[in-house]
């Protein structure tokens, strides 16, 4: 179990809904993956993706606790109507912020998001930042307010996976006292497996599930490597070394063993 923001949970991944194949498969794939919470965007999804009413009936009757997201905006002002709009449709103060500053990569726009966490974080609302893997950014959100952070590995929907682990790395070691979830860029089970490793609380994924041949397989498959991560971690990975060492005890060999190595 382990704390996010307000709430007590247990499963470490965090799971979009968009671009499923249909609500029931979309259902199928959240109780796969064990997620106890799911990202919807207001702005982004299609009347003929996602905002069936089955869809919404579904986010709200799943149990998952509800990130609404500001995903396709491109200003503060956009951003802070957005998430006022989610406050009154989900009842939550929860908000994954995101203001994209290119259309082509999907970088946010690191100005206008700690700007916009500012307000939204003076107005009572819990902010999931969406940043890139910069240091001084993610000081700055946390400067303005925000206990959780959520640095990309790669560009939203690149599958990449961790494509500046050294970036996320050092933001973990600096940021010990904050929540750190890495979302975008999340390809491959290993890529979350990684992630945990690496000391990070969480992940968030969407496109790797949703337009997998198999969704629900592919969540099973997310499910196992997020938790295995991060046993791995709490276990205390070994350091690599650029020599080798002898894993069998030397103690006991035959005496010619040792003649002949002298």
């Amino acid at each position: 179990m382990w704390n996010l923001a307000d709430k007590t949970i247990e499963s470490r991944l965090l799971l979009g809904t968009a671009r499923y194949p249909s609500p029931l498969v979309l259902q199928d794939a959240v109780k796969a993956s064990g997620s106890e919470v799911i990202t919807v965007s207001l702005r982004r999804e299609s009347a003929q993706e996602n905002m069936s009413r089955q869809f919404w009936d579904y986010l709200l009757e799943s149990g998952a606790h509800i990130l609404p997201n500001t995903a396709g905006c491109h200003s503060v002002k956009e951003a802070i109507v957005t998430a006022h709009l989610a406050r009154e449709l989900f009842d939550t103060n929860w908000i994954k912020l995101e203001v994209i500053g290119n259309d082509d990569t999907l970088q946010p726009d690191p100005f206008a998001t700690v700007e916009a966490a500012r307000i939204l974080n003076n107005e009572g609302f819990e902010v999931f930042p969406y940043t890139t893997d910069d240091l001084i950014v993610a000081e700055k959100l946390r400067d303005v307010g925000c206990r959780i952070i959520m640095p990309w590995g790669a560009p939203i929907g690149s599958g990449q996976g961790l494509r500046n682990v050294e970036a996320l790395r050092t933001m973990r070691r600096r940021l010990p006292e904050l929540t750190l979830i890495v979302d975008a860029g999340i390809g491959a089970p290993s890529h979350a497996a990684y992630a945990l490793e690496l000391g990070f609380d969480a992940v968030l994924l969407n496109t790797a599930v949703a337009l997998a041949d198999d969704p629900v397989k592919m969540a099973t498959a997310f499910n196992f490597a997020v938790s295995a991560g991060r046993m791995a971690y709490e276990g205390g990975l070994m350091q690599a070394s650029s020599r080798a060492h002898p894993s069998s005890p030397t103690v006991g060999l035959p005496f010619w063993h040792h003649e002949q190595n002298s």
